[in-house]
């Protein structure tokens, strides 16, 4: 019990840390509203499932310990990091009040999308998770509830970043909302840069 307990810290941690995630779900709840920035959360949580589950099998395993892979992983992260950096340079801050149509199946899916073109993500499953599960029993029900519970951890941490942002809303209404789009969009490229120099 002490190591599960050990694990929710880390993972509380690690998930609270600033990262592209944390920033994808506050610049959602920023620019489209609570809802689609809801929709967003669910698809990074996703993200992080399939991610997980990955590293679970041995296609994980060979990503991680084949450079070629790994730099193929690595190089689509960097361009999807710059491409959502670009994206969040050129996005005008919704803070007006009146909710634009958004399309929430491309929060949804750039979520999903993050998580994967991130193999930092992918290494800390394939590290941390092992360290965890007890060899001397069945692996799929420790897997299932570490798992979970990170998931679980996600979602409350992202709902409570995402909560925070609507209710600073009026306060970084005009240029406000602009300098955080511009400073999350310069935070994207040097992760960017950060995953390009591995």
């Amino acid at each position: 019990m002490h190591l599960y307990l050990m694990f929710l810290a880390m993972a509380a941690l690690t998930i609270l840390s600033p990262g592209p995630s944390v920033l994808k779900s506050l610049t959602n709840a920023l620019n489209h509203g609570l809802g689609p920035a809801l929709i967003g959360m669910a698809g990074l949580t996703c993200g992080v499932l399939g991610v997980a589950t990955l590293s679970a099998t041995s296609l994980g395993v060979l990503i991680a310990a084949s450079p070629t892979a790994f730099d193929w992983v690595r190089y689509g992260g960097v361009i999807y990091l710059a491409w959502l950096g670009v994206k969040l340079w050129r996005t005008v801050p919704n803070l007006a009040g009146e909710v634009a149509p958004t399309p929430r199946r491309h929060l949804f899916l750039e979520g999903i999308m993050l998580q994967f073109a991130n193999p930092n993500a992918l290494i800390f499953f394939l590290s941390v998770l092992p360290q965890f599960i007890d060899r001397e029993s069945s692996y799929l029900p420790q897997f299932l509830l570490l798992v979970t519970s990170f998931c679980l951890l996600m979602i409350l941490v992202h709902g409570g970043y995402i909560l925070s942002a609507r209710k600073a809303r009026r306060w970084l209404q005009g240029r406000g909302g602009h300098w955080i789009n511009r400073i999350s969009a310069l935070s994207f490229g040097l992760l960017a840069l950060i995953l390009l120099r591995g």
